[in-house]
């Protein structure tokens, strides 16, 4: 079954007043203190806690931290570098005790070597199948260059496991405006392959602040209420 087409923002199929308290949960929610609570090189190092959770997971190189940052206003909670792979633990923050976010190393290319990248790539694999509180899984996907390959493997690996996701674009201020709507409808067109797909996509850019709004209303629906 193909999906109908689907607005930018789940936002958009509301009335004024809904979107208005929607956008208003996601900013006293990312008000909050955002807390790092410990970074995992093991499974057995994940925190067990009762908290709804999401996760970032993209390749490397696409901007996972730099979104963190943006989204908890804070500048140096999650740490970001040019140099791809330097994220080699799953890194886990507490939002004002309503949700915990996890930051998962990058797949794909990692100026790493080979063992390592093997290790850190199958510990991130078993969490993102196994972990019961994970809410949806956010893959983040470099609005330059589009979907890849390796984001389609991790997308049908989660379709396989029926763990919810949705896919977050990054960068997207470096495309023009008609460029951006292709890649956004492009993309939405691409997830209706995929059985585990939220169907609406965000566009962002953590430097301009674009969806960053949209993408706090979402995380706050998952979040423990208030």
């Amino acid at each position: 079954m193909t999906r109908q087409k689907e607005p930018a923002f789940t936002g958009e199929t509301m009335s004024a007043e809904e979107r208005a308290a929607w956008l208003e949960a996601g900013r006293r929610l990312f008000a909050k203190e955002a807390t790092f609570v410990l970074g995992a090189a093991a499974l057995v190092q994940i925190p067990e806690d009762p908290l709804p959770e999401v996760c970032f997971a993209g390749r490397s190189n696409v901007g996972k931290s730099s979104l963190i940052n943006a989204l908890t206003n804070r500048n140096k909670l999650a740490r970001t570098s040019d140099t791809p792979g330097r994220t080699q633990e799953l890194n886990f923050f507490n939002l004002g005790d309503r949700l915990m976010i996890a930051d998962l190393p990058g797949y794909g290319f990692a100026k790493a070597p080979k063992e390592k990248v093997k290790a850190w790539t199958a510990i991130t694999m078993a969490y993102l199948q196994g972990r019961a509180q994970l809410r949806r899984v956010m893959v983040l996907v470099d609005s330059r260059h589009g979907l890849k390959d390796s984001d389609h493997d991790v997308m049908k690996m989660l379709d396989q496991a029926a763990v919810n996701y949705q896919v977050v674009l990054t960068k997207i201020d470096k495309l023009k405006g008609s460029q951006a709507d292709k890649c956004v409808a492009e993309t939405q067109a691409a997830l209706a392959k995929h059985v585990a797909a939220h169907p609406v996509v965000i566009p962002t850019s953590s430097a301009k602040g674009d969806g960053i709004a949209e993408l706090r209303a979402e995380l706050g629906a998952l979040a423990l209420p208030e």
